[in-house]
């Protein structure tokens, strides 16, 4: 048999046993907090509905087929559908998404990822194609956000903001309903704050509560990108979830 080691702990090694197994305490707590936002189980933000009543999905393919009436019945009242992204691409479930979100009783409206590679021009022609004059249908939506370089390599602000002016007027004089501008807050910061005044805001911020660095008020705010609910079976299983800045009175109402 082995010898018993009846050698005695320090208060200094024990100190610093103590520190070990507190440290690794916090590391595998903070590793599973990490796991549980990651899959969506807790979400950074979550807004109360007393605050927020209205909220909404914003949804594409990647979302798969839609079952519209169970995903309606999830307390959601409204759905932004992609349609477009540049001069040319056309989301393969928009026709589908946009025909079934009103019949089962959503307010819808199609959104538009806009393109720092094409013409303000083309872009409008591309989802005006695409996206029949509905009643009751929510504005039109352009998405400016980033992809590929463009956040390591942003296009100037000059060329951005004279290419989507030109696609926001076509997009007003044909729906006439004046478009809602999508945005992160980088995308925001670089190319809106101090412009386009005349539009709503839809900001992005799946963190905390977005401030606009031009002070500005926002009227939808996608506060996350993991929620989970049933209804749809893509080959991305989170959904974005939004709110209005207003009552379900005022959304009633709200673009006509």
């Amino acid at each position: 048999m082995g010898k018993t080691d009846d050698r005695k702990w320090s208060p200094r090694g024990k100190r610093r046993l103590l520190a070990l197994g507190a440290g690794a305490a916090v590391l595998l707590a903070g590793l599973t907090l990490l796991l549980l936002v990651w899959n969506g189980v807790i979400l950074l933000n979550n807004p109360s509905r007393a605050q927020y009543p209205v909220r909404g999905v914003d949804v594409s393919s990647y979302q798969g087929e839609i079952d519209w009436p169970t995903l309606a019945g999830q307390g959601i009242q409204f759905a932004f559908i992609k349609a477009t992204e540049g001069s040319s691409h056309v989301d393969e479930r928009f026709a589908y998404n946009y025909e079934q979100a009103p019949k089962a009783g959503l307010r819808a409206g199609a959104y538009h990822f806009f393109s720092y590679d094409s013409p303000g021009e083309n872009q409008a022609e591309n989802f005006i194609r695409t996206v029949p004059r509905v009643q009751g249908a929510l504005p039109p939506v352009v998405d400016v956000e980033f992809y590929g370089d463009k956040e390591k390599n942003p296009p100037a602000r000059e060329t951005v903001v004279r290419e989507l002016s030109v696609l926001l007027e076509a997009l007003e004089e044909h729906y006439s309903m004046r478009p809602i501008l999508y945005a992160t807050e980088k995308s925001y910061a670089l190319y809106l704050a101090g412009g386009f005044a005349e539009y709503d805001i839809w900001i992005r911020n799946v963190l905390t509560v977005p401030t606009l660095p031009d002070g500005r008020e926002w009227t939808f705010w996608q506060y996350t990108n993991r929620e989970r609910l049933a209804g749809y079976d893509g080959k991305e299983r989170y959904i974005d979830m939004n709110v209005f800045a207003g009552t379900a009175e005022e959304f009633a109402v709200y673009a006509g």
